[in-house]
């Protein structure tokens, strides 16, 4: 019988995607909440395990222990919920799902498998996020009880997160580490010995789990190997694993003292909480003596042996009680009654007395064998308290604090003043300006040793990427995009009209999709206004211009007027250029049927020049006169003549002709003054 897996889980919400991971309770898919607008990885059950109890308890409680938590090292919880699938043969089955954060990273053992053991410092980084979080979830009641790389992931940012909280329990459940069909829970390379021995377990031994990803980070391999799960067990319980120094030449001998105290097989001897082995940790890299130092693995083992040894020897009389029974016994030699015990009697006392001695040669080479270590410890202590008493006591001044604006040159100057060393290092996943401070060990206000030296970090400078491209995205969609790509978003947006991007959805980013920006810059995000803005297409021919409005989105009406433009080239449009429409809307074209045509009046000879002009510009013609011009001055010609077909609004030329003198009308009039004969 097989099933069928959805495209979606809650009635579509969650659009799923890959699969990214796969345990044996369930598999991990990318998915799309589309009402939220983000990303989300979905841990959905197998559908195979949906009937089994045990199962559908552990997968329950991982949604319950990690729901009430909120810590950044700790994979967030948003939802959960169950989902009917249908298989083949037509049956139903409720599935259970978890939706949580999406952390796009790799875990701790691909890293390990790809690039062997981590430096140290990348060491502290991981264990300090690591233990931040089992500090968290212990303080909060939840013990996690399967600690190992495959449930740490590194994010693309660096940040640790433990996830993988499905055998979790509380602190005060009193439930041993075995399930109801007998089967220890837990990972064997990592597994406490009181685990391994099927014991309850306390935060402690998420203590122990926390030292053997300690190991493997250093090392590059687990602290214990073998053919089987057993074997790897048996190791846990009754055997010491190899110093981490043996291994990798150079790596500090206190790395073997620190993992040597987590890792106790007596969880008496471990670091009592998470908190005071990230501050163990954070000693030793910070150049002080961590409590490990006076940790001894032999002794913790005779310990151990010694009381497991105990405790059955105990066991094993309570359920095997040894009875004698004595008389009194006549002795001729002396004459007197002596005690002697009856024949079984006497044969029981004799395995008692020989497992008594037994125990006893045991109990003295444990003895031998402490006594040694305690010596050799109280050796190390004296010579230590030898040489703070006896030597001069190293002088310590206060490590100075830096600052972003603090210079190479600055900070050096300030560290020499007090006696420091300064070491400078590069940091590559800065966004800040190439040269600007970003972090120091010691920290600014500690104490440090004269002379030591303080590690400083300046930014190499942002590196640059490419700006996606997020036009037509949600405004909540980009911001993860672009965030998933190394820049940040500014709160605020800028809105602008659009003419194919909907209403409320990004349209372009400033800096611009594909132009190469710092990691690390501010985007601003431009959205739609569901507007649209008329293009200007006046002059432009009419094909053209119905290509560009529609291109922008708008439907085209055209109509044909008379104009001055040229003949089939656009004149106007309305609504007019550079208005805001709608999307989609309907716009006017009007197209240029050229100037209109119109006949020129017929002026008659007899007319003056004043009453021609009068008919012409009333027709709207513009009148241009030559000759004679005064208001009695009749109209000799015109041009263009009367009855042709010129432009509205074209110029006419009247010639203009004087009145006819008195002399031509046949009388002569002599000029004043002149003398007749």
């Amino acid at each position: 019988m097989s099933t069928n897996m959805p495209a979606a889980l809650a009635n579509g919400r969650y659009q799923l995607g890959q699969l990214i991971g796969r345990g044996g309770m369930a598999e991990v898919h990318v998915a799309q909440d589309t009402r939220l607008g983000r990303v989300v990885a979905v841990k959905i059950m197998r559908s195979d395990l949906a009937n089994d109890e045990i199962f559908l308890r552990r997968f329950r409680r991982e949604a319950h222990s990690v729901a009430q938590m909120n810590n950044v090292n700790i994979v967030n919880i948003y939802d959960s919920g169950e989902e009917v699938i249908t298989n083949d043969d037509g049956s139903t089955e409720r599935v259970p799902y978890l939706v949580m954060e999406y952390v796009k990273g790799q875990t701790l053992r691909d890293i390990i498998k790809a690039n062997g053991p981590l430096s140290q410092r990348d060491t502290e980084q991981v264990m300090l996020g690591v233990l931040n979080a089992l500090d968290y979830s212990h303080r909060m009641g939840i013990i996690h009880r399967d600690i190992k790389p495959g449930n740490i992931m590194i994010s693309e940012q660096g940040i640790v997160k433990v996830m993988d909280f499905g055998i979790a329990r509380a602190l005060d459940d009193s439930v041993a580490t075995m399930t109801q069909s007998q089967g220890v829970v837990g990972t064997a390379q990592y597994l406490s010995p009181e685990q391994a021995r099927g014991e309850t377990v306390d935060m402690r031994s998420d203590l122990y789990s926390a030292g053997c990803v300690l190991y493997e980070m250093l090392t590059g391999r687990a602290p214990f190997t073998g053919d089987s799960a057993v074997a790897i067990a048996y190791q846990h319980v009754s055997e010491v694993a190899t110093p981490p120094s043996t291994i990798v030449p150079g790596l500090p001998k206190m790395w073997d003292q620190i993992c040597g105290k987590a890792m106790a097989k007596d969880r008496q001897n471990r670091y009592a909480t998470a908190a005071e082995f990230r501050n163990d940790i954070l000693t030793f890299m910070n150049g002080g003596i961590p409590v490990a130092a006076a940790f001894n693995p032999l002794t913790d083992l005779a310990n151990m042996k010694e009381r497991k040894e105990a405790e059955q020897t105990a066991a094993t009389e309570a359920m095997n009680p040894i009875e004698t029974t004595a008389t009194q016994a006549f002795d001729p030699l002396t004459g007197t009654y002596q005690q002697a015990e009856q024949g079984a009697g006497t044969a029981l006392k004799t395995r008692t007395e020989r497992a008594a001695e037994e125990k006893k040669r045991k109990k003295k080479k444990i003895i031998i064998a402490s006594v040694v270590g305690g010596i050799v410890a109280i050796l190390a202590i004296a010579g230590i308290v030898f040489g703070i008493t006896h030597m001069r006591k190293p002088q310590t001044v206060t490590v100075p604090t830096f600052t972003s604006s603090t210079t190479e040159a600055r900070a050096r100057e300030k560290l020499t003043d007090v006696g420091l060393k300064m070491k400078v290092e590069k940091d590559t996943n800065s966004s800040e300006p190439k040269g600007t401070f970003t972090r120091q060990t010691p920290k600014g206000g500690a104490k440090a040793v004269k002379g030591s030296t303080v590690i400083v970090w300046f930014s190499a400078g942002p590196e640059a990427k490419q700006v996606p491209n997020v036009k037509g995205k949600t405004q909540a969609q980009a911001k993860d995009i672009l965030e998933d790509a190394g820049f940040k978003v500014s709160p605020s947006t800028q809105t602008e009209d659009s003419p194919d991007v909907a209403k409320d959805h990004v349209t372009r980013t400033d800096p611009p999709a594909g132009s190469a920006t710092d990691k690390g810059t501010t985007l601003m995000l431009y959205v739609s206004s569901g507007m649209t803005k008329v293009p200007d297409v006046t002059g432009q021919p009419k094909d053209q211009a119905v290509k560009t409005l529609s291109d922008s989105g708008l439907s085209v009406v055209v109509e044909s007027e008379y104009a001055d433009a040229p003949r089939d080239t656009v004149t106007r449009t309305d609504p007019g250029a550079g208005s805001s429409v709608g999307q989609r809307s309907s716009v006017t074209l009007y197209i240029s049927r050229g100037k209109e045509q119109v006949q020129v009046p017929n002026i008659d000879s007899s007319m003056t020049i004043g009453e021609a002009r009068a008919l012409l510009e009333a027709a709207g013609f513009q009148v241009n006169v030559v000759g004679s011009s005064t208001s009695d001055s009749t109209v000799s010609s015109m041009s263009p003549g009367p009855g042709q077909q010129v432009d509205k609004g074209s110029t006419i030329t009247l010639t203009g002709k004087a009145p006819a003198s008195s002399s031509e009308s046949g009388g002569h009039t002599p000029s004043p003054g002149t003398q007749s004969n």
